[in-house]
């Protein structure tokens, strides 16, 4: 009996779905990761509030000015609806899709984690692929900062920063074999300046090994793909938890397909025990 409930989590980030050069989602994108998606795989997925942005200045022809939580609130509210059916147009027809939407308190509450990862390792024998992303709409920092400092004090108190730190979190609850972080770069670099720099592997003879080539990694990341993102560093802050477990992590360019990165045809950084 295999140790692992599910084979792999994905996760995408904001700005991986957008076109940059058109200010648009990037349909090819979504179509080509969306056809490879299958059940036994669970979804973590990025991007409402900027699909939501792009959407209203669309229809609108301006961006919404304010408060910052209220617009990030009614971006996202706005682009999840677009998100989920863009990746129900392009998934195979013949398996369900069934949104999900976290918070940080259904990792911190043992009675909501039990039921969210039953709720997650059901999908595979229901021929059902989970999308999940933070609730954003409904999150706001004033309220996830008062909610998680009511809690018992914890040195394993789950924020939910961002995604990556969902999806690894995710990986854990559900013991996966695999995690797949996309980003709009290939992987991690000693110099994020220099392309020939990445690289292509962090391991070691166990856990604590590579606990400790990670940490060494940590010292030369810096930058981030956008406002707001936590970069290179912290997604090798969240990947130790599921590294712990025995999860290998892939680190990876959203423009390569999933089964490429996996099978090592392309150029990616490989995380865990040898």
């Amino acid at each position: 009996m295999s140790k692992f409930d599910i084979e792999l989590v994905g996760k995408i980030g904001s700005m991986a779905l957008i076109n940059k050069e058109y200010n648009d989602i990037d349909y090819n994108i979504i179509a080509r990761l969306s056809r490879e998606l299958r059940p036994g795989m669970i979804w973590v997925t990025s991007g409402a509030t900027e699909i939501g942005r792009i959407d209203f200045i669309k229809r609108n022809g301006y961006e919404l000015e304010g408060n910052t939580s209220e617009v990030k609130t009614d971006y996202s509210a706005q682009g999840q609806s677009i998100l989920m059916s863009n990746y129900r147009q392009y998934v195979d027809s013949k398996y369900s899709l069934r949104q999900i939407l976290v918070e940080h308190q259904h990792f911190n509450n043992d009675m909501k984690k039990e039921y969210l990862k039953n709720l997650l390792v059901r999908c595979p024998d229901q021929n059902a692929i989970p999308i999940i992303n933070y609730n954003d709409p409904l999150s706001t920092n004033e309220i996830i900062r008062l909610e998680l400092a009511s809690l018992p004090t914890s040195s394993h108190l789950v924020h939910c920063i961002d995604n990556d730190e969902t999806a690894s979190q995710v990986a854990c609850l559900v013991k996966a074999k695999r995690l797949l972080i996309l980003t709009s770069v290939d992987g991690i670099y000693n110099d994020i300046h220099d392309k020939d720099s990445l690289v292509k592997e962090i391991s070691g003879a166990n856990a604590i090994e590579v606990m400790a080539n990670i940490d060494e990694y940590q010292k030369v990341c810096c930058g981030a793909s956008r406002a707001g993102a936590n970069g290179a560093k912290a997604k090798l802050e969240y990947i130790k938890e599921p590294i712990m477990n025995g999860t290998e992590v892939f680190i990876a360019n959203s423009k390569y397909k999933i089964a490429d990165i996996l099978s090592g045809r392309c150029p990616s950084t490989k995380i865990g025990i040898r």
